[in-house]
């Protein structure tokens, strides 16, 4: 075997089923690339491996990285680069961290505060020679499951070998992205009909809304609307005395009869009938659904 071929992959990915993975990217520009802003729908982080990248983000205003520094945005999120030389970076998104050691994360989120002013990271040596192994190797047809062991050893080096109070403040746009969406999720879910509506007051795209909300959450947005309607639904039937017209009303049915459908499907009764088996003391549950489209 000739000494090229010792540092060649003699097998092949492209025909199996774990060689695409979307969380790690690499990507290159010529000066003057500009990405306009727009909203991460997953966490981010960011490491510049060439050439130097104007940031423009509320963690970030105006913050040129230079090669050898990292970042992080958190999902929903809103940034802009734009490359002042050519450029070379490493993306990777996430939801969740693949954490080998949950006791030092737990740490780093117990220390996590918002610094005065956010500063990019830099790169040690042995997280520098895995960044430029992961960027070369992407040049090839991945296999995913070579890239999520990739990324454990990504998120070990970051979490052990840097300092608690440079980690607090890495870490702590996560935290407060994540309190913010849920939030507005809590506060807001009860006021709308639709997932249309639940985008627009939030000022999202609903393409870009209901990607955020199934990574967040873990669910399509329009299926968890639809299970706390039916429990909002069951607990004023049961537990208030409001006219059934009322609460059909109260959410968002056109008609009676669309309602009494609806309770039936959700509940096995009509809306009377569940009200007047409750008052006789039994437990109405919500039946198991079908898969929603």
């Amino acid at each position: 075997m000739t000494k090229e071929n010792l540092c060649k992959r003699l097998d092949s990915c492209s025909k199996c089923p774990k060689a695409s993975d979307e969380s790690l990217a690499r990507q290159s520009f010529s000066k003057g690339h500009h990405l306009p802003q727009d909203k991460c729908t997953q966490n981010c982080m960011l490491f510049i491996l060439k050439g130097q990248l104007l940031i423009n983000s509320e963690e970030y205003p105006g913050t040129t990285l230079r090669e050898g520094e990292f970042i992080l945005q958190a999902i929903n999120s809103k940034l802009e680069l734009l490359a002042l030389t050519d450029v070379e970076y490493l993306l990777y998104w996430f939801n969740q961290l693949p954490i080998i050691c949950e006791e030092r994360y737990q740490e780093i989120i117990g220390e996590s505060e918002a610094p005065i002013t956010y500063t990019p990271l830099r790169t040690i040596p042995r997280l520098t020679f895995l960044l430029r192994d992961m960027f070369d190797y992407l040049e090839d047809q991945p296999c995913g499951k070579f890239i999520e062991l990739k990324c454990q050893e990504l998120i070990y080096i970051i979490t052990c070998y840097y300092p608690l109070p440079q980690l607090s403040a890495f870490f702590y746009p996560i935290s407060r992205y994540t309190e913010n969406f849920h939030y507005f999720v809590m506060q807001n879910y009860n006021k709308v009909k639709n997932v249309e509506e639940f985008a627009h007051l939030g000022g999202y795209s609903i393409t870009t809304f209901r990607r955020l909300f199934k990574n967040m959450y873990g669910e399509p947005v329009y299926e968890w609307m639809l299970s706390k309607k039916r429990k909002a639904i069951l607990d004023d039937l049961q537990n208030t005395k409001q006219k059934i017209g009322a609460i059909s009303t109260h959410y968002g049915f056109d008609t009676l009869s669309h309602f009494a459908h609806f309770c039936k499907s959700s509940f096995g009764y009509s809306p009377r009938e569940v009200r007047s088996r409750a008052a006789k003391g039994e437990t109405i549950e919500i039946k198991p659904q079908k898969e929603e489209r």
